[in-house]
């Protein structure tokens, strides 16, 4: 059982983790393409993108989102990955459009 919950936490922290990785730098979002871009520019992409996809996945069932930590967000959109047939992209960015 400890196993399991290690795997858990260690997933819930991928995905944290990567929805806050350090502005400025050359790395490729979830889509696939490498660009070098703004903090503010690739926050308002990221929410863009996280709310669409929220509105896609999540709000057929829920009301607008509340501000929620990221631990109790990603613990939330794991749950429900299975029911709304999540992919890890609409996770990392669902999770970065909830916790901002």
């Amino acid at each position: 059982m400890n196993l399991l919950k290690n795997i858990l936490l260690l997933f819930m922290l991928g995905i944290v983790g990567g929805a806050f990785a350090l502005p400025n730098e050359k790395r490729s979002d979830p889509s696939g393409s490498v660009a070098s871009i703004s903090s503010t520019e690739r926050d308002a992409q990221w929410r863009l993108e996280g709310e669409r996809r929220y509105r896609a996945n999540c709000g057929r069932c829920h009301q607008a989102p509340h501000k929620l930590p990221p631990r109790a967000m990603a613990m939330a959109i794991r749950h429900m990955r299975v029911r709304a047939m999540l992919t890890d992209d609409d996770m990392k960015y669902i999770l970065y459009y909830m916790t901002r």
